[in-house]
């Protein structure tokens, strides 16, 4: 079953990097590395046209409280999103609660270990919840 998230209020720290809810000033950064054409399509999206297409799904992210944005040396360079994975292609997860991680690198930083190193914080974060919730 999907758990429920809400990230609103949720600031992560790695090394290098700051997990952190979107702002709306993030959509310049948002834009540089979204309209870059190969960055999103292995996502499943195409780069965005537009500053009010990365506009209104910057939107979307603030809206939705699931979506991390990565921040680096002061710059958003990438998102990380806990997202809602398919209950019917995956039903032996039927009794447990759990999301999908799904994320997007600015090319720039892309070789650089830090899409690994925001998905072991996460997700380590996440599993730490959900042990002190089940006490």
């Amino acid at each position: 079953m999907n758990a429920e998230i809400d990230i609103s209020g949720v600031t992560l720290h790695t090394e290098r990097l700051i997990l952190r809810p979107w702002r709306l000033t993030d959509l310049e950064d948002f834009y540089a590395y979204a309209s870059v054409d190969g960055v999103g399509q292995m996502a499943g999206w195409k780069p965005h046209a537009s500053r009010e297409e990365s506009r209104m799904i910057l939107d979307r992210f603030i809206g939705e409280k699931k979506t991390f944005a990565l921040e680096y040396q002061g710059k958003v360079i990438g998102s990380l999103g806990i997202e809602k994975y398919n209950t019917g292609r995956f039903s032996e997860f039927a009794d447990q609660k759990g999301r999908e991680i799904g994320y997007v690198l600015s090319k720039k930083y892309w070789g650089q270990g830090l899409m690994p190193e925001a998905v072991k914080e996460c997700s380590c974060t996440v599993r730490k919840q959900a042990t002190e919730n089940k006490r």
